[in-house]
């Protein structure tokens, strides 16, 4: 397919591409503006011949930035600040009109997703280093042994003479029909 393009086209030939281009939705722009989030190492004229190429859709002009990331970190890691992103924004000379927003998500399995994600969110919150902390059910049922044996209504043995043994270290048994048979 041989069609004219109105500027001059790239050299550089790209048959699969291995970088990604997002597309953002933005109704604050007219609908001849596209707006994406690209590699930074992506520049004007890379973008215009990609769209040309692979859409048929002629670029007016192109507008690029780099928006860079606060910078993360704090009381137990230390400060760093996350990759830079590039957003361009593209002028076209067509206006393109995004489609509605499905309101059925049934055909994407949306609940599974979501499900998924819950247990990964679940999962992250419980491998991190304070989540022993949080309330779960053996701190519930320690608190309650712990008020019992201050209320007095149990009486604390430690666990080797509830067991019945002598002493701790011996390993020796108090009940004589407990004991293990030695022979002489």
């Amino acid at each position: 397919m041989s069609r004219l393009a109105p500027f001059r086209i790239g050299r550089k030939q790209v048959y699969l591409p291995n970088f990604t281009l997002t597309l953002l939705r933005t109704p604050h722009l007219p609908p001849t503006f596209a707006s994406f989030i690209t590699p930074l190492n992506t520049n004007k004229l890379d973008i215009r011949d990609y769209l040309f190429h692979v859409y048929g859709v002629t670029c007016v002009r192109v507008r690029s930035y780099i928006q860079q990331q606060r910078v993360r970190g704090g009381k137990r890691r230390k400060w760093y600040r996350p990759r830079a992103t590039k957003r361009m924004t593209v002028q076209m000379d067509k206006p393109f009109v995004w489609p509605e927003e499905p309101t059925d998500f049934e055909p994407w399995s949306k609940e599974t997703f979501d499900a998924a994600h819950e247990e990964q969110r679940k999962a992250r919150e419980q491998s991190r280093p304070m989540a022993d902390l949080k309330d779960s059910t053996d701190r519930k049922t320690l608190a309650e042994q712990a008020e019992q044996l201050l209320s007095g209504k149990e009486k604390w043995r430690p666990q080797w003479q509830a067991d019945g043994r002598v002493s701790r270290s011996a390993g020796l048994f108090r009940n004589p029909e407990s004991r293990p048979h030695v022979r002489m």
